[in-house]
């Protein structure tokens, strides 16, 4: 007898209809998917795979497309096959999360922010596995176990504005596990994760298959995580199948011009850093001590022993019990025309770093002197003035941007915060802006819905250069673009560099894109720098056992299918939360090459 397929789809085609136009979405797309079997979809952003996804879903819907043809079949051991297509509305939800379910790409929208953790994931165990509630508490935190999250029991308590993007990532993917369902559909499951929690992910999602029979539909632009997870791959452009085949043929022999395009364009480690040219080899102090450069005035930012603790109240009383160390005793420099890049795992304190030099959240101690002037002790007002060197580029681009803005307001907005130039002189220099991030003057009265993923990132790099800051600070910038229009805004991002000498500090998990942007690196991990140094130093011959399991678990295109995840399983996983009045060990540091320092405990 032959096996039949988990999920046969023949003929999808969905489109948006507004005001008597319609958007084909997906035309006419085709394929089945085995039990235990892995297919992953990849293209450009737009090119229909999340409408897919949406569609099997049946949420399609409520994001106003329509399902104008097709059938999506899934056939369960020893049950009616049942065409997810033709369901009704009330039948759906026996479905969702429980036979399929689906991990989301933006964690923060999909998660509840008035329910704790543990409420969240014991719903759906108590929905569709009629737990109690203790049981369904010990289930939810061996499921936050299972996905790596430290404190397992302790995260259970929290909201989800109390957690890092990455940590929200792995409470959905939690969530989505929950039931163990026959089909999981992952939509950018692992963007905003580092790579050693991506490899321990991908390696979960792997086992899960194997023990469970468990398929996977995996939509990502991540073409190394294509090569480490997937069997087949389907490669979607304007909703419409280009190419399809085993991953190895795929990736190593493309047929398509397109996927050729998508291909070349991935960031390869080993491409090699850029050059400073006028930076000397040892301009900085060791991290232990306060990092200072020689040339005093090329000096953008020196941070010295920054210290940042969020506190935990707990009681009737609020009593401050315990603190989170988020970020402990960092030192850093950045000279002008420089880029530091700034890499860890999620929780690392990368971002609490970058929103402590802004003072978007408070130091608790240290210095941080922007432009030689100590920022910490500036009341709100004092600080305006200095805001104007340093500005932010957020992750989420359409989040940064106000939706009741158009693109000259927007742009322009720095500009009246600090009271430059008259109208007409905004309108004028915000043509300037768009013309340099390589937008059209014409896009000035449009608003940021209007816009791609990758045109809004450039419109928040036009306004981050707005006040001409001496310093930008980049977190996570191009972590939730495709490959393509990933490589156009680095390009920008270099190109401004060279014109305007621009300092950057750089966050990203991805250590391909931080060794195309940087020219020295910190690798931190639980809010303290265990390695820093030059790009190219720190990346071939990494002195930190940690540094190593972060390149060690970077997925390959060229290195095929690999286990890098179970790297991840042997690291001590700590929490960062203490008690009021703990003091972490002193760290020190060893030099190992030239400006190339190791922690040494």
């Amino acid at each position: 007898m032959i096996a039949r397929p988990l999920l046969s789809v023949e003929n999808l085609s969905v489109v948006f209809r507004s005001r008597g136009s319609s958007v084909a979405a997906v035309r006419h797309l085709s394929f089945d998917i085995d039990p235990g079997e892995t297919l992953a979809i990849v293209g450009e952003s737009g090119s229909g795979k999340s409408v897919t996804a949406l569609s099997l879903m049946r949420l399609i819907e409520r994001e106003g497309g329509v399902i104008t043809s097709g059938s999506a079949v899934l056939r369960r051991r020893g049950e009616e096959p049942v065409d997810l297509l033709a369901l009704a509305d009330t039948e759906m939800p026996a479905i969702r999360g429980n036979a399929v379910s689906m991990i989301f790409q933006e964690p923060m929208t999909s998660l509840n922010p008035v329910l704790t953790i543990g409420e969240q994931i014991g719903e759906v165990l108590m929905f569709h596995r009629k737990m109690g509630r203790d049981e369904s508490g010990r289930a939810a935190a061996d499921l936050l176990d299972r996905v790596q999250m430290t404190d397992p029991k302790g995260r259970l308590e929290q909201y989800p504005h109390e957690l890092s993007g990455g940590m929200r990532q792995r409470v959905m993917i939690a969530i989505a596990l929950a039931c163990e369902p026959l089909l999981l559909i992952a939509d950018e499951p692992t963007t905003a994760l580092d790579v050693t929690i991506q490899a321990g992910i991908l390696d979960l999602l792997d086992r899960l298959r194997e023990e469970t029979g468990m398929a996977m539909i995996f939509i990502t632009h991540d073409m190394g995580v294509v090569a480490e997870i997937a069997d087949r791959v389907i490669v979607m452009r304007h909703g419409e199948q280009i190419e399809v085949g085993p991953t190895a043929q795929v990736l190593t022999a493309p047929r398509a011009g397109y996927t050729r395009a998508l291909l070349e364009a991935v960031p390869r480690l080993g491409s090699g850093a850029p050059v400073y040219k006028t930076v000397d080899p040892r301009p900085h102090s060791t991290p232990s001590s306060p990092a200072r450069s020689c040339d005093k005035n090329e000096t953008v930012l020196d941070v010295q022993d920054l210290v940042t603790r969020f506190p935990i109240r707990k009681g009737p009383f609020r009593w401050h019990v315990a603190n989170v160390h988020a970020v402990e005793g960092v030192s850093l420099a950045l000279k002008r025309g420089e880029t530091l890049g700034l890499v860890g795992e999620s929780g690392s304190g990368k971002s609490t770093i970058a929103r402590s030099i802004l003072k978007l959240v408070a130091p608790t101690s240290g210095r941080i002197l922007l432009e030689g002037r100590d920022v910490v002790p500036l009341s709100p007002r004092a600080m305006r003035p200095l805001r104007r060197e340093a500005q932010m580029v957020f992750q989420d681009p359409y989040a940064s941007l106000n939706p009741r803005l158009n693109v000259n307001e927007l742009v322009t907005e720095p500009l009246v915060i600090h009271e430059m130039l008259s109208a007409a002189e905004r309108r004028q220099a915000a043509a300037e802006l768009l013309r340099r991030v390589g937008l059209s003057p014409d896009h000035l009265d449009r608003h940021p819905h209007q816009f791609s993923g990758g045109q809004r990132q450039r419109l928040c790099i036009a306004r981050a250069l707005a006040c001409r800051p001496r310093l930008i600070i980049a977190d996570e910038p191009v972590s939730a673009l495709d490959v393509s229009v990933q490589a156009q805004v680095l390009d920008l991002m270099r190109e401004l560099q060279s014109d305007l000498a621009i300092a950057y500090l750089f966050i990203s998990h991805d250590l391909g894109v931080i060794e195309q942007m940087s020219h020295r690196i910190a690798v931190l991990d639980r809010g303290r720098i265990v390695e820093t140094g030059p790009t190219n130093a720190v990346l071939a011959d990494p002195g930190h056992a940690y540094t190593r399991a972060l390149l060690a678990s970077v997925p390959s295109i060229d290195g095929g299918r690999r286990k890098a995840g179970r790297l991840a399983d042997l690291r001590e996983r700590e929490s960062p939360i203490n008690v009021v009045g703990y003091r972490p060990p002193p760290q020190d540091f060893e030099e190992i090459g030239v400006g190339h320092f190791i922690a040494s405990r």
